[in-house]
């Protein structure tokens, strides 16, 4: 299945608001959905449970020690049950429903608004997009809209993520933070889950704080202009040379993302508006911009999820992020 998107009956497991994706698969729904609405058009109101794995010995069937398997039921479809993962005694899961009703219990019901949320495989990953009230604006019409991003895996092969996730309205650019400002909210499925998510609880108030924070940044970037050398300095920093100058692929890697992205500076979307053209911004959008919408291939839906927000397209974007307000700290215009 090229897009790897989950199939749950005869469905796709994904729900969209506003623009097609690319696959132009899933539910698409007219308005923004409630987390009741997202759970349901997502296809993701199912069950998780763990059951014993039992190994034949001696003639007989006996229980793994230990070890359990990670076991998707559709109440609709009770016959339907697919092994997602091996876990551990202690490996607690997180129910879709849950993951959802986290999001109303931080921001306020109906205060997020579901704008996509899926599953991929057999439903090994499942994330949910939910954008918050009101935009960041950098400068005119330059409007960042504000969003959470949860992932969480039923397959015991990583915690449940959640991430600030600002996107850029005029490209849908994925703008990610660097790590020093902290890649997001990391909760293990242990029998602590529960409360650790009850801990990591913040109202709105405090979200928008941190989004301030983020828009005085992405402000002071837009304030620095480029001439050629500075652009070709900042794109070096984010795309440096391989340590070993053996390796030719490497460098010719970093070279062609260095020369895409310096073209992305000048005609990437939004980067011709008035305060924007020639700015640092300009740059790191292209570099964004680069890694969400020009991947050089045709990418599954799960290749794209996992580069730009989880996988190495994500650590380009934190690179690019810091790189940016490292050269915004020293350059003057």
């Amino acid at each position: 299945m090229a897009h790897d998107l989950a199939t749950i009956g005869d469905a796709t497991a994904m729900f969209y608001h506003g623009e097609v994706p690319w696959h132009k698969l899933g539910t698409r729904l007219d308005r923004p959905a409630t987390a009741a609405e997202a759970i349901k058009a997502a296809k993701l109101d199912w069950t998780v449970r763990k059951a014993p794995i039992h190994i034949l010995q001696d003639g007989q069937y006996r229980a793994a020690k230990g070890k359990f398997a990670t076991v998707r039921t559709d109440p609709s479809r009770p016959t339907d049950t697919l092994v997602l993962g091996i876990v551990g005694e202690q490996y607690t899961p997180l129910q879709n429903i849950d993951a959802f009703g986290w999001f109303d219990s931080v921001v306020g019901e109906k205060a997020a608004i579901y704008e996509t949320a899926g599953a991929l495989g057999e439903g090994e990953r499942v994330w949910i997009l939910a954008k918050l009230p009101e935009r960041i604006r950098v400068i005119g019409d330059d409007l960042v809209d504000k969003y959470l991003l949860l992932s969480n895996s039923h397959d015991g092969s990583s915690s449940v993520q959640v991430k600030f996730t600002p996107i850029r309205v005029v490209c849908q650019n994925t703008l990610t933070m660097a790590l020093r400002d902290g890649p997001g909210l990391r909760i293990h499925h242990n029998p602590s889950l529960k409360r650790n998510l009850d801990l990591a609880q913040v109202n709105l108030g405090l979200i928008n704080k941190r989004f301030s924070k983020i828009e005085e940044a992405f402000k002071r970037i837009q304030r620095v202009a480029l001439d050629q050398a500075r652009l070709e300095s900042y794109l070096a920093a984010v795309f440096p040379l391989p340590v070993s100058m053996d390796d030719e692929a490497g460098k010719k890697r970093a070279m062609d993302a260095r020369s895409r992205s310096s073209e992305l500076f000048e005609t990437g979307y939004g980067n011709a508006q008035t305060g924007v053209r020639g700015t640092l911004w300009a740059a790191y959008n292209g570099v964004a911009e680069l890694v969400d919408h020009h991947p050089g291939h045709r990418a599954t839906v799960n290749g794209r999820l996992e580069s730009s927000w989880f996988g190495s397209g994500y650590l380009t974007k934190v690179r690019a992020y810091s790189k940016a307000l490292e050269f915004a700290a020293t350059w003057r215009n």
